[in-house]
């Protein structure tokens, strides 16, 4: 699975919140100002061809769809920033966290908590 840009990851964002959609309905979706419909349609235009949308067409209209799962491309970028800035360690990425106050112990006990509890 090929890295989005910040720009990719932007639009990539706005597909997994919002499912199939056209350009105009993402720019839409997008803060103010909004980005040149010739922009946003360039950048759809490269996340197909990265693999991350697909499209339906409807006459001249076309309908674009994410392909790649929110959840599988959070997991890969979460392996990189370990690896590249952790040494490959959660354990130096929650060491960090701590460290930084941006996470408490009684923050990780709660998630260590929720997940020793079953699947409902």
């Amino acid at each position: 699975m090929k890295k989005l840009t910040k720009a990719e990851e932007d639009i990539m964002q706005v597909f997994w919140a919002i499912g199939p959609a056209t350009v105009s309905r993402v720019i839409a979706e997008l803060g103010s100002p909004k980005p040149p419909h010739s922009t946003i349609s360039s950048i759809v235009r490269i996340l197909e061809g990265k693999g991350f949308l697909d499209h339906k067409a409807y006459g001249r209209t076309y309908e674009y769809r994410p392909i790649v799962d929110k959840r599988d491309y959070t997991r890969l970028t979460l392996k990189k920033l370990v690896k590249g800035y952790f040494d490959g360690s959660v354990n130096n990425l929650v060491s960090f966290l701590v460290e930084e106050n941006d996470l408490s112990i009684k923050d990780i006990a709660r998630l260590v908590d929720q997940n020793n509890q079953p699947d409902k």
